[in-house]
């Protein structure tokens, strides 16, 4: 991958992860910060599963992005809320 692919891929990601937050229904409890870094991963991810899976343009590359950042930002919701809930309980 080129310079300008990952350049792309950074700024891409930024708007999958916001993308990506407003397709999970319900609130989400991660911040704005880590769904955007999400976004990142899922850009580059869901452009590796596209360019695997498919030999098709950038659409279908930006709907399986967008998929995959929001089962990233899922699951690691569901990661961060129960570490958030345990650690708001107990006393020091």
């Amino acid at each position: 991958m080129e310079i300008t692919g990952i350049i792309s891929a950074i700024i891409v990601g930024l708007i999958i992860g916001a993308l990506g937050r407003l397709v999970v229904p319900g609130k989400q409890h991660l911040p704005i910060w880590l769904t955007l870094v999400l976004g990142i991963v899922a850009a580059f991810v869901g452009g590796w599963i596209a360019a695997g899976l498919f030999s098709a343009g950038w659409i279908i590359t930006l709907i399986v992005q967008i998929l995959v950042a929001a089962a990233i930002v899922y699951l690691a919701d569901g990661f961060y809320s129960r570490g958030s809930k345990g650690a708001r309980g107990r006393t020091v």
